[in-house]
Formats: C-alpha cells, sequence, structure tokens
C-alpha cells in the first residue's frame, strides 16, 4: 500500500475530526500552505508536510499554546538551522507556558477553596434551619 502524499481539505477535516473552515483559518494564519489547482485554484491539495504542520499546530493546541507560538516552534523546526538555538526557544516558550498554567492552577486552587468554605458555612445554615424547624 502507497503512502499518500497529498490531501484534500476534506480528507484532512476527516482525519483531524475539524471543519474545514478552521483547516481554511489555519491556513489563513499562515501554518498550512497547500498547492492551489482546477479552475481559478479552487481545489487545495495539502502534501504530507502540510499535514505534519496540522498535526504539530493540533498538539500544540492541546498544550494550550497560542497559534502564534505553535507557528513559531514550527517554522523553527522547518529551518534546516541548528537544531540547539530551536530548542532553547522551545524550552523558553515551554518555561512560559508552564508559568501561565500555574498561575492557573493557583487562582483554580483558590477558587476551590472559596466555594468549599460557602458550602460548609450553607450546610451549616440550613442544619440550624433544620434544627429549628423540628423544635418549632
Amino acid at each position: 500500500m502507497a503512502i499518500q502524499t497529498t490531501f484534500t481539505i476534506s480528507d484532512l477535516a476527516n482525519e483531524f475530526d475539524l471543519t474545514t473552515r478552521a483547516i481554511r483559518f489555519y491556513e489563513d494564519m499562515g501554518l498550512l500552505q497547500p498547492q492551489r489547482e482546477g479552475p481559478g485554484g479552487r481545489n487545495r491539495v495539502y502534501s504530507a508536510r502540510d499535514r505534519t504542520r496540522l498535526k504539530l499546530t493540533l498538539r500544540a493546541k492541546r498544550l494550550g499554546l497560542s497559534l502564534s507560538e505553535a507557528k513559531e516552534i514550527i517554522e523553527m523546526y522547518d529551518s534546516p538551522r541548528d537544531t540547539g538555538p530551536q530548542l532553547r526557544k522551545f524550552l523558553l516558550i515551554l518555561a512560559d507556558h508552564r508559568r501561565q498554567l500555574d498561575e492557573q492552577m493557583a487562582d483554580l486552587v483558590a477558587n476551590l477553596d472559596e466555594v468549599k468554605v460557602h458550602e460548609k458555612e450553607a450546610r451549616a445554615l440550613l442544619a440550624k434551619l433544620d434544627k429549628a424547624g423540628k423544635a418549632g
């Protein structure tokens, strides 16, 4: 079985469970660069490289990175330069993202603690009301 080397927008949409609109958006952001074929260049033809870039974009999104961060990382790996600076840049982006996630986690924990306090207070008040109702 031959490995598929080109893909239609529908192929990619189906494979990655995306809308064609989302794929066109990634194209507008410069993440994908399909060839144009057919009358007026209406048909998009995506390469294996585009498919890989889409896969990496979705992975970056799952990590919570912005599309501009994803594009920056993907373009670093596209260039034939030394990988040392690329990896250092990637680590900087990940460290910044980790810091943001740690801050969000601290906010969530504080919010959760506050919810627990309110739940405890509400239960205590309800218990008083129930006790007063039975005594009356």
